[in-house]
């Protein structure tokens, strides 16, 4: 004969602890730091972005080589595609950095890569693929989620938002 449900037996602590064990999973407590991660990933990312396209703005040989590149790669006019893109990725890292304009940011940060993917990396494996790929999915994240508390988005927005 089987005992009622809630009796203390073995069978209904083991439920419990299942579900106690599916909760810790959830990891429900580490919402509280979702604005430290943004702020991590922010600071990572834009100061990835800013060294990546630094050489280029400081030295006309190295924007130059960038140009080539993207001639060999079928850009239009590259001698105008390869400044713009270096600029763009500039100013995308130092809103990242800033927490300033970040959803815009993000949105030029998605398209940016998702050039960089279909002109550059699409023959490549998933290797040559990822970080710009991961790029993608970044400023995709930081166009929904916009800087979170710690960036200067977060002084201009109103109350309610």
């Amino acid at each position: 004969m089987s005992e009622p449900k809630g009796t203390g037996t073995a069978s209904d602590h083991g439920a419990s602890g299942f579900h106690r064990w599916l909760s810790m999973l959830q990891l429900a407590g580490a919402a509280r730091f979702g604005d430290w991660s943004l702020l991590g990933l922010r600071l990572a990312t834009g100061a990835f972005l800013i060294d990546g396209v630094w050489d280029n703005i400081i030295s006309p040989a190295r924007m130059h080589e960038f140009a080539l590149f993207l001639a060999q790669h079928h850009f239009p006019l590259p001698a105008v595609a390869a400044p713009l893109s270096v600029w763009i990725q500039f100013v995308i890292g130092i809103c990242f950095v800033l927490g300033f304009a970040t959803r815009p940011a993000g949105l030029l940060c998605v398209a940016n890569f998702i050039i960089a993917l279909a002109m550059v990396h699409w023959n490549e494996d998933l290797r040559g693929w990822w970080p710009a790929l991961a790029l993608v999915g970044i400023g995709a994240l930081l166009a929904t989620h916009g800087s979170g508390r710690f960036g200067i988005d977060r002084l201009a927005a109103r109350p309610d938002d």
